[in-house]
């Protein structure tokens, strides 16, 4: 008991060295002190290291809030705060799967020869209908599907017509068209109805198509052509075919709603009957509407032409061939050594069906048509993307950009994430601020849950545009010809190699120079051996290269202190200006809950869409392959949501199961209770009672079994999968 007083009260030197000691400490705290004494002992650490924590703490809390440069900046002290700067985003590149080496069988892709030396003057059409080919359209010499098409279509025969993208197929059957209508002995008058019926599957081909039609039939004013879609009022499209239409150019389901409810369209006078498209037509889930067409129809019209126009077959177009088409010719336009198809002017007895051959498994690719495919961890696709959109469209000119999504809202997402980020001046001050920037981004979306309106201003206004990026679905997949288009970029793997083919083909038209980019996870990586099965050839661009666009510009760079050197452009100086990049956007992402709502909505949408992948593909894009924290990444979301993980679901299906096992047991052991009972002295059952009825008071007395005596109904378990069928644009909604 003496000692405790000199510890308290011993000489003054010996409490000084206590004192300094306790203040070189790392917390200044000694485990032996009072906590009075403790607190005291806190205050005497110097300004100077606790600045650094301060200026950290502080910087947590307002990150989530506002914009801010001073998150993109390192503070003063020592090195090590300089090296790992203040990004809340700093695991962007941690934790992610290893980029295996991709393995690319070299095959040999079929080609086809675009261009003819034969001149349209050749075919003995109409002098002004050259004169308007020649001016107007601006063609002299014509391609090697219409060189071959046109002859055939002329002579009055069916045709099933084959060619790769932009090889100039609307012609090689408007001119015909337009040529044999021209020459009607009785000319045909408005009020005679349609001649001539187009069906193609989306509304933006439709205006595309009646555009070129409207342009051969200037000089022949008396042929009146027309086009029906939906989004547009049926009152107005009921008075246009009151007056006459001779060409009609419609949507499946929009004239089947006008054969149904408008009494005075008639096909009694149907001369050609034009499925382009036709494979899109029948993806799409019109069959039902193409057997209403052709019955109502045939029922007025017993004799007509007949063509189908694809870049790609399927066993449904040849068995729609089998249906409308009458002893045609088979017209496929490939190079000798792929050449599989009928002699050129043989007429084929019927079309073949569809066989493990390079003629359907194989398809033509423009040779000015430049292939890439990069993997990106899940966590970086969205930097990745965006990068790859400044270096393409913003530090080069003349750049042309289509950007394919698998849903709507995945267009609606990305498209006001980089608007505010990444094109407006109201965005964040560094991204503002971009002195080597040469065009400030022009950023459009196209998508089926768009106003009509607004979707033929969007359509008009990038195909007049020399620069810009658009973003879109699969609706602007099909016909397209969006003049100079320099790259496609498939942000999501479609879901056939076919679909690649008609993305990839709205760039390197009608021998103009195009490249395109596939972006995939390292688990999709075999998606590239599909694509070479069926003739396809990818180069691989390092994700490396991609990123490095951000040293380029100091906007994307982490500020440090003003006598601290820069350090060489490297890895790790990428790293820093891709986490700058990321933090940009999920500052966005989380300056709001409407933000953040959107970002939830979009990824929900990616998954249902994911979920939606045909069973063929399913061992490179299933569900469980994705890793749901990594993809909340790449929509800007720090945290994944709740309830989003597909083992959860799959524990409430299991028991579900469980559930619906034990009501089967219950009801057969009070089915076999009702049996006994019959032959029963009733002492059985009155014994039960007492036991049930004190299980019962036990249980209600026990806090973890209540709510077991009632027989509850469990809901239905929400599934991430879409159903088989249903369309991309809108795959099934789950709850967050």
């Amino acid at each position: 008991m003496a000692a405790t007083p000199g510890t308290c009260s011993g000489p003054p030197q010996a409490r000084a060295r206590r004192r300094a000691k306790a203040t070189k400490r790392k917390h200044g705290v000694s485990s032996d002190a009072p906590p009075a004494k403790r607190r005291n002992e806190m205050s005497f650490l110097s300004a100077k290291k606790t600045s650094e924590k301060e200026t950290q703490r502080t910087f947590k809390v307002k990150s989530h809030k506002k914009f801010s440069p001073k998150k993109y900046s390192v503070n003063a002290g020592d090195g090590k705060q300089e090296e790992k700067p203040c990004i809340k985003t700093s695991s962007l590149f941690k934790n992610n799967p290893e980029i295996p080496e991709l393995d690319r069988p070299v095959v040999k892709q079929a080609r086809e020869q675009v261009f003819t030396p034969e001149a349209f003057h050749e075919l003995g059409l109409h002098p002004h209908l050259i004169s308007t080919i020649n001016t107007v359209l601006k063609v002299s010499s014509m391609t090697s599907v219409q060189k071959q098409s046109i002859p055939v279509l002329l002579k009055g025969r069916d045709a099933l017509v084959r060619s790769q993208t932009g090889s100039g197929k609307t012609l090689a059957y408007c001119i015909p068209m337009v040529q044999s209508l021209q020459a009607v002995k009785s000319k045909i008058q408005r009020s005679d109805g349609p001649y001539a019926l187009v069906l193609v599957p989306t509304r933006e081909l439709a205006l595309q198509s009646f555009d070129t039609v409207q342009k051969l039939l200037k000089p022949f004013t008396w042929i009146v052509p027309g086009v029906l879609m939906g989004g547009e009022k049926r009152k107005s499209e009921k008075a246009r075919l009151r007056k006459g239409i001779n060409i009609l150019i419609s949507t499946p389901g929009r004239l089947v709603d006008h054969i149904k409810s408008t009494k005075n369209i008639h096909f009694s006078r149907i001369q050609w009957l034009v499925l382009d498209e036709a494979d899109r037509i029948l993806d799409l889930g019109f069959e039902k509407d193409i057997t209403v067409i052709l019955n109502a129809i045939n029922t007025q019209c017993h004799k007509r032409q007949n063509v189908l126009l694809s870049a790609t077959l399927t066993e449904g177009v040849t068995r729609l061939a089998d249906i409308s088409l009458h002893n045609p010719v088979s017209i496929s336009v490939l190079d000798k050594s792929h050449d599989q198809s009928t002699p050129k002017g043989r007429a084929g007895q019927g079309v073949a069906p569809p066989q493990t051959s390079d003629r359907l498994d194989s398809f033509a690719i423009p040779e000015s048509l430049e292939q890439h495919v990069t993997l990106v961890p899940s966590k970086l696709r969205l930097v990745c993307l965006a990068a790859f959109i400044l270096q393409k469209c913003k530090f080069e000119k003349d750049q042309k950009m289509i950007v394919f999504f698998s849903s709507c809202e995945l267009v609606e997402f990305h498209y006001n994430l980089f608007l505010q980020t990444l094109s407006s001046s109201e965005g964040p001050p560094t991204l503002r601020q971009a002195p080597s920037a040469s065009t400030r981004l022009k950023f459009l979306r196209l998508h089926g849950n768009m106003e009509q309106e607004e979707r033929t201003a969007v359509f008009q206004e990038f195909s007049c545009s020399r620069a810009g990026v658009l973003l879109c679905t699969d609706v602007a997949a099909r016909g397209l010809d969006l003049p100079q288009v320099t790259w496609i970029v498939q942000y999501n793997a479609p879901s056939s190699p076919a679909e690649y083919i008609h993305r990839i083909g709205r760039t390197a038209r009608i021998g103009c120079h195009g490249s395109s980019l596939l972006i995939l996870a390292p688990s999709e990586a075999e998606y590239v051996n599909s694509l070479a099965s069926h003739k396809i050839n990818v180069s691989e661009m390092k994700m490396e290269d991609i990123l490095s666009i951000l040293t380029i510009d100091d906007c994307f760079k982490v500020r440090r202190r003003e006598n601290q050197k820069s350090q060489a452009v490297g890895p790790q100086e990428i790293r820093e200006r891709a986490t700058v990049l990321q933090t940009v956007f999920e500052d966005y992402v989380h300056s709001s809950e409407r933000t953040v709502s959107w970002a939830k909505k979009a990824l929900q949408s990616f998954i249902g869409a994911y979920a939606a992948y045909p069973r063929e593909l399913k061992h490179i894009f299933h569900v469980r392959s994705l890793h749901l924290g990594h993809v909340a990444k790449s929509f800007g979301l720090r945290d994944a949501p709740r309830n989003l993980s597909v083992s959860a679901v799959k524990r409430r299906k299991g028991k579900l199961k469980r559930l619906d096992l034990r009501k089967k047991t219950q009801s057969q052991q009070h089915l076999a209770q009702v049996l006994r009972s019959e032959y029963s002295s009733g002492l059985e059952a009155a014994g039960a009672k007492v036991r049930n009825r004190s299980t019962q008071e036990a249980s209600s007395q026990h806090p973890a079994s209540r709510g077991r005596g009632k027989r509850q109904v469990p809901p239905p378990p929400r599934t991430i999968g879409a159903r088989r069928g249903q369309r991309k644009d809108k795959p099934s909604q789950m709850v967050f």
